[in-house]
């Protein structure tokens, strides 16, 4: 058995909530890897040791690299390209996988697959739908990605043997698996993950642009469908940057779906009211049981 598989050197780029849960979890998923942690804050390395986190944690990504046999970018995806194209540069560990954890796959991955072609390291997609609308390495939890789905995102370069690597390092961490194109990714994320962000924070706009006293009214309702609007705004930017196609198509959805409603009520007519509350009950209704609930994916 070979060091990459035995005794793997694992280091994490970001010590937020992604990163931070992927360290403690890694304790039990690969109890004999030793498992670097990178960030780019001193403040956030003497938080990390405060924590007592199962990690060597450092500022030099140079360190926190060298010699790993894979590395998990939990950074946000804006800096995800200048993080790559300093990580090949360094003298990696033999057959080193590099993934990540971000919400937008597209031409990103095939920018930072390419980026790595030819120095012994090769990138492939990954995306646990886990996370939480809190944030930061406080938050991190080692079950957080117990039950949740990843999407790996291989291209036409992507090895047999390296996807299987990377399906079994999910598989050990809790997730279940699915296999999909980066592209196809994002036109499924964008209807399941960031259209829900961005309505929840139309929905608390609208709420509570004009009357913002209205919150001391608020039930389990309201928390539920707007617990994602307090996402970091600066990630949700990135993220949306990157996917802006494909958000734009499900916004215009969101609008028609809103003029249809309008309508409806408008006319009081309860009779297509009650089918469309129906037909939303029935699509949600579908969605598996004993998913965990985190609130941002």
């Amino acid at each position: 058995m070979s060091p990459t598989e035995s005794h793997p050197i694992i280091a994490i780029a970001g010590p937020g909530l992604l990163g931070g849960s992927l360290a403690m979890a890694l304790k039990h998923s690969h109890p004999t890897a030793q498992v670097r942690l990178w960030a780019r804050r001193p403040e956030a390395v003497a938080e990390i040791e405060a924590l007592q986190l199962p990690a060597k944690a450092t500022t030099s990504l140079s360190e926190a690299v060298t010699g790993a046999h894979w590395i998990i970018l939990a950074t946000p995806v804006a800096v995800m390209e200048h993080l790559v194209t300093q990580i090949a540069r360094q003298a990696l560990g033999e057959n080193c996988i590099v993934t990540d954890v971000g919400s937008v796959k597209g031409d990103l991955v095939h920018r930072l697959e390419a980026l790595l072609e030819g120095q012994g390291a090769r990138f492939i997609g990954s995306h646990p739908m886990a996370g939480s609308e809190k944030a930061g390495i406080s938050a991190a939890r080692a079950d957080l990605f117990r039950g949740a789905n990843c999407i790996i995102t291989p291209t036409p370069k992507t090895s047999a043997p390296d996807l299987a690597r990377v399906s079994d390092f999910w598989r050990a961490l809790g997730c279940r698996l699915l296999t999909m194109s980066p592209e196809e990714h994002d036109q499924k994320v964008a209807r399941i993950s960031h259209l829900p962000h961005l309505m929840a924070a139309v929905t608390t706009l609208a709420a509570l642009r004009t009357d913002p006293e209205a919150l001391s009214c608020a039930g389990g309702g309201f928390r539920d469908s707007t617990r994602v609007a307090s996402g970091d705004p600066d990630l949700w930017t990135g993220i949306v940057r990157e996917n802006k196609d494909a958000i734009a198509a499900r916004l215009r959805d969101g609008l028609d779906t809103l003029r249809e409603l309008l309508e409806i009520v408008e006319g009081m007519d309860e009779g297509k009211l009650r089918d469309f509350l129906a037909e939303a009950k029935g699509l949600r209704d579908r969605l598996p049981t004993g998913a965990p609930h985190y609130g941002i994916d």
